[in-house]
């Protein structure tokens, strides 16, 4: 099932902290918090870890923003947007150093804010993907992929799809229809390069047109795998490498 992508909003000026959220509102994510101090940002993804982190530079308190963003890796590799008001260069470089994946300059416009997170986004899939990506069509946009979501754009916002959650893919000429428990979404990739692209120890590719989640499988016969009361043809021969790999999991 698709969710929203989760982000924290760490921003001192409680006015322009809301601001923020009910823009990221509007354009369809889910902000996990406001906070204006870095400690209590830190304290925050310790136990409820966003996908992206907005991040004023010159943050008060006992850590600033760049520091905070440092300390915050110690969770894992969590993408900082940095806000930012007239940072002289050697407050930037020093930001620069952390890597962070985008700076919004304020004031900034809700679209400024957009571009920023899809960019962020797209920036965290080529950084887990040796891959090239492959050609689209003009107009159409590609999910991307990570290790263990997918980020797609559905009814013009992006959500994340976990891996864990999908049932099946289905190939449909050069597109893929993803199939979880309640939704199914139209990607614009082929399903040949889904299945370069996945963590290919949880998925299986068990007919030319269908790629299946192993550990969503309720039932196997002789020709067919049945994954939440949905029926998938099996090719010839699969059913022994499946048993097998199911054996594995």
């Amino acid at each position: 099932m698709g969710t929203l992508i989760k982000i924290l909003v760490v921003e001192d000026e409680m006015i322009i902290g809301a601001k923020i959220s009910m823009q990221l509102t509007n354009l369809g994510y889910e902000v996990t918090g406001i906070l204006p101090r870095g400690e209590e940002a830190i304290l925050h993804v310790a136990d409820n870890k966003p996908d992206i982190v907005l991040l004023d530079i010159n943050l008060k308190g006992k850590l600033d923003g760049i520091e905070t963003a440092t300390q915050l890796q110690q969770y894992g590799h969590i993408p900082v947007i940095y806000l930012t008001a007239n940072s002289d260069d050697a407050t930037f470089n020093k930001a620069k150093a952390t890597r962070p994946y985008a700076f919004i300059a304020k004031p900034f416009k809700q679209l400024d804010l957009q571009r920023a997170i899809e960019l962020t986004i797209s920036r965290m899939a080529e950084n887990e993907q040796s891959q090239p990506t492959e050609p689209k069509t003009e107009g159409e946009e590609q999910p991307f992929i990570l290790s263990d979501r997918i980020f797609v754009r559905y009814k013009e916002k992006m959500i994340k799809i976990m891996l864990a959650d999908i049932l099946y893919i289905e190939a449909d000429r050069n597109y893929s229809h993803v199939f979880t428990l309640n939704k199914d979404y139209l990607l614009s990739i082929t399903l040949k390069s889904i299945e370069e692209k996945l963590n290919m120890q949880l998925f299986m590719r068990i007919h030319r047109s269908f790629l299946i989640n192993i550990g969503q499988v309720d039932e196997v016969t002789e020709n067919q795998v049945i994954l939440a009361k949905k029926t998938i043809p099996l090719g010839t021969g699969m059913r022994e490498q499946l048993m097998q790999r199911m054996q594995t999991l």
